[in-house]
């Protein structure tokens, strides 16, 4: 699990790709879409006082300028007028870059789940395999000053509970935010009788479809 999985998480389904403004019937439909790639390296060897470093440096980091959302994702979105977004950098470039012309919806009820650096000195690794340890650790309890896996569970309940009024408004709405917390959203939604086609995957730009009749 790299770090676009671990630290913030392409579809690998094929999802129906027409517009939500051609959603059939009463279908609702929400999107979840990570962001694109960090203006930042994603992959540098360090020590876990480095990956701490990197932590920040990844949540200050913008869209870099060469990534842009592929033709069947802006497909997918064609036709909508509000984009909700978490307000890092990242992911607002990219709803900015995949929907230019949409009102921002920015609610850091959005942000992503957060990492803890483990103290583990005299190892150095690549940031991806620090994320996955961080991530496992924090699954597992590790979470100094940072929310935890109950709190964060919480949070996508209530982060879904917007989607769903504003697909339940307007037959979709559409989320760029983050990997990882897209994924918890999405299992939240599940519980809400949505649908899902594509998978939760270590990939810039991933989309994610859930629908419900």
């Amino acid at each position: 699990m790299p770090i676009s999985m671990a630290m913030d998480v392409a579809v690998q389904d094929t999802p129906d790709l027409a517009a939500p403004g051609r959603v059939a019937g009463n279908r609702q439909r929400i999107i979840l879409v990570r962001h694109g790639k960090p203006a930042i390296e994603t992959s540098p060897r360090t020590s876990h006082h480095g990956f701490r470093r990197y932590i920040d440096a990844y949540e200050e980091a913008g869209l870099d300028p060469q990534s842009a959302p592929p033709d069947e994702l802006r497909d997918l979105v064609m036709g909508l007028d509000e984009v909700f977004t978490s307000g890092s950098k990242r992911a607002e470039d990219s709803a900015r870059t995949l929907l230019p012309e949409a009102d921002l919806i920015v609610d850091p009820l959005f942000k992503e789940a957060p990492l803890a650096a483990p103290r583990i000195p005299l190892i150095k690794m690549k940031v991806p395999k620090w994320a996955v340890m961080a991530r496992l650790m924090w699954h597992a309890g590790y979470h100094p000053e940072i929310e935890n896996y109950r709190r964060a569970k919480h949070r996508a309940s209530e982060a879904a509970d917007i989607l769903v009024a504003r697909a339940h408004k307007t037959g979709a709405a559409v989320l760029v935010a983050h990997g990882y917390f897209n994924a918890i959203i999405g299992r939240a939604l599940r519980k809400r009788g949505f649908r899902k086609t594509g998978s939760h995957r270590a990939r810039f730009w991933n989309a994610v479809i859930y629908e419900q009749a």
